[in-house]
């Protein structure tokens, strides 16, 4: 599923939530800055477009550079950046935007890049349990499976991460959770399916981890996304207003959109067929997208969005988004 990441654990201290980092750094040094991104969906030329629009504000130093052949590297700087869920399926490069999260992961500082499971990736756990072979993430092998449970109880993949004012997961909780117990619920999951991949007991395992690990990995009774679904599952319609600050993605829409306290940051593949001349504004770039891709930047004092215009440039919206 996911190319090889460190192979080392990462430290439990730094798995859950910033507070790790900004205890092991030094009494003087400035809290990191969050970065987000959501359902990237296999559309590398979008995601570059949407993380290089740190780069292109002038008020925000990289949190990604790109080299000479275009591909993007950790920029050094006093970031955090979590992809919240949903990295492969739909889209033309699902092998790419691995490799960049894989790249991002090693060339940063322990902690610094933070994957969030999403539904699409839970299809890799329990793929005979959903049928949907025509996908990537249908596809894989029973070694790439295995190495996504490595991620997971290494500490590179989590239920959910928690930010300076905000939990980041991909679909989000209607009440309040332990990330912590999340993920370690994750982690049980991960390491039980490990030891029955390939085996006679993976398809009976695979149902076992949505009905045992419901919290996480749960789906709803009359819809996949329904009300009792789990932090992977669960539409944002079932988000009330009044939900734990949250930053999630899973649910499609046209602009970042805030309800209450949560704020959804689905917004790449509604913005895909928008005219414009290139997503930086260049028009001897090739890709299609018109603008409209977008990343979150949670400081301990804001949260805002930062969102690509059909003319190249980059807006920044404080939340609530409007």
């Amino acid at each position: 599923m996911l190319p090889r990441l460190p192979d080392s654990d990462l430290d439990d201290s730094l798995r859950d939530g910033v507070d790790g980092l900004v205890a092991a750094a030094d009494g003087d040094a400035e809290p990191p800055t969050i970065v987000s991104i959501s359902d990237i969906h296999g559309y590398l030329d979008d995601a570059r477009s949407a993380l290089l629009t740190l780069a292109d504000h002038p008020d925000y130093p990289p949190v990604v550079v790109e080299d000479d052949d275009g591909r993007l590297h950790w920029a050094d700087e006093n970031y955090v950046l979590v992809f919240n869920g949903d990295l492969v399926d739909r889209g033309p490069a699902n092998e790419g935007v691995l490799e960049l999260v894989a790249r991002l992961t090693a060339e940063a500082p322990p902690g610094r890049v933070r994957v969030t499971l999403g539904n699409h990736e839970a299809l890799v756990l329990s793929p005979d349990q959903f049928g949907f072979d025509e996908w990537f993430s249908g596809q894989v092998d029973d070694a790439a499976r295995r190495r996504l449970c490595e991620a997971i109880i290494d500490g590179h993949i989590v239920a959910a991460y928690t930010g300076h004012r905000v939990t980041y997961a991909h679909a989000g909780a209607d009440e309040p959770y332990d990330v912590t117990a999340a993920t370690e619920s994750l982690v049980a999951a991960a390491e039980t399916l490990q030891e029955a991949i390939g085996t006679d007991e993976d398809r009976a395992m695979q149902e076992r981890l949505i009905t045992e690990f419901p919290a996480v990995l749960g789906i709803g009774r009359n819809h996949l996304k329904g009300p009792e679904a789990g932090l992977v599952w669960l539409h944002f319609d079932h988000l009330s207003a009044d939900a734990p600050p949250q930053v999630v993605g899973h649910t499609r829409h046209d602009t970042p959109t805030t309800k209450g306290r949560v704020h959804c940051q689905n917004v790449l593949r509604n913005n895909l067929d928008s005219p414009s001349t290139g997503s930086r504004g260049d028009p001897d770039e090739t890709t299609a997208t018109g603008g409209g891709e977008a990343v979150f930047v949670e400081t301990p004092e804001t949260l805002s969005a930062l969102i690509r215009q059909p003319d190249g440039s980059v807006e920044r919206r404080p939340s609530p988004f409007k």
